[in-house]
């Protein structure tokens, strides 16, 4: 219960990387850290070669949804503010992909790109006004505007109204042909999604990154210290819609469709909870979050009676109850004791 207040205060804990007292052992988790990625890298990119059509148009959503997920992170992870508004970005990235895809162009790039333009665009509209805000007030703030560009794609017959966008051509690259098969189309999405999450990485490693952890866990001091507290924050928040619009763009061009449902509370409060589960601020551990979330969701909750959200619920209190840091956290917990049992034992 601790970890859920700390979440709604502004103060999440977040798990950090490992520090060591040498440069050779600071050195080491880094060139770990390195091949474990690249490992995790080449087994996704091979699994259109071992599994068939449809694991792999649900893996592809699965990278969709953790773009986003890496979005509601910055937010909620590194800076500490919780948000429930970051779907509306991500169904305006959706939107404008589909939108791209019949009037304009199926070239995947370009929907990409106007998928984060737009998510960038309606943060920044949207996001001076919550900025202000912090904790439950920054959270209800983010809901409100959430569901009122929900209500706003299903009542705007521009955008098909509730009965959503359809008819979008297959995607293509280059000028190539369209790609059809799900593999090509799962390649694309994961080339996409770890070029994210190697951006929103470098950021949270920088002088900016640095900046955002100190006004999360202390913002009177950073203050102090010269620094705009809200300009930051604005920041981060516009940098989280970008983020969550392309993850609606490269989720719009799997399915070729949306609707507001796509953009709904349910997609919010999903992408939050992989965020809590996966362990805040650790970037990895919210992605692996998003797969056990659309896991329950779209494929575990049909053999149960429909009772997938019963099991996430279960899952959520026990990570509050047992595991505050989430999953990353509980990993990070054991290379800390490693770490100690090698300095209490040098041989």
């Amino acid at each position: 219960m601790k970890a859920a207040k700390a979440m709604l205060d502004g103060t999440t804990p977040a798990v950090e990387p490992l520090r060591t007292g040498t440069a050779d052992g600071a050195d080491r988790p880094g060139r770990r850290r390195a091949v474990v990625t690249v490992a995790v890298v080449a087994l996704l990119a091979a699994t259109p070669l071992f599994l068939g059509p449809y694991p792999v148009t649900a893996m592809t959503r699965m990278l969709a949804f953790a773009v986003l997920v890496l979005g509601v992170d910055l937010l909620t992870g590194v800076t500490g503010l919780p948000s429930l508004g970051q779907a509306a970005y991500f169904g305006v990235g959706a939107y404008t992909a589909v939108l791209i895809g019949i009037h304009l162009t199926p070239d995947a790039m370009v929907q990409a790109l106007g998928g984060l333009v737009m998510g960038l665009v309606a943060a920044a509209v949207t996001g001076w006004v919550a900025v202000r805000a912090r904790g439950i007030v920054f959270l209800m703030l983010t809901l409100a505007i959430g569901e009122s560009v929900h209500q706003l794609a299903g009542t705007w017959s521009t955008v098909g109204g509730s009965n959503g966008l359809a008819g979008m051509p297959p995607i293509s690259l280059f000028g190539g042909p369209p790609l059809t098969a799900a593999g090509f189309v799962y390649w694309w999405v994961l080339a996409v999604a770890v070029l994210v999450f190697a951006g929103v990485a470098l950021v949270v490693r920088s002088p900016y990154g640095r900046t955002l952890r100190g006004i999360r866990d202390n913002e009177a001091r950073m203050r102090a210290l010269g620094y705009r507290p809200a300009l930051a924050r604005y920041g981060v928040f516009c940098l989280a819609g970008a983020v969550a619009g392309a993850g609606g763009a490269l989720w719009a061009q799997q399915a070729r469709f949306v609707s507001p449902g796509d953009m709904g509370f349910e997609v919010a409060a999903l992408a939050l909870l992989s965020v809590v589960v996966g362990g805040p601020g650790s970037l990895w551990g919210p992605c692996l979050g998003a797969a056990l979330v659309l896991l329950v969701r779209d494929n575990l909750s049909p053999s149960i009676g429909g009772h997938g959200p019963l099991v996430l619920g279960t899952v959520f209190i026990a990570v509050v109850l047992l595991a505050p840091r989430g999953l990353a956290g509980l990993t990070g917990a054991r290379i800390l004791a490693a770490a100690r049992r090698r300095k209490e034992n040098p041989s």
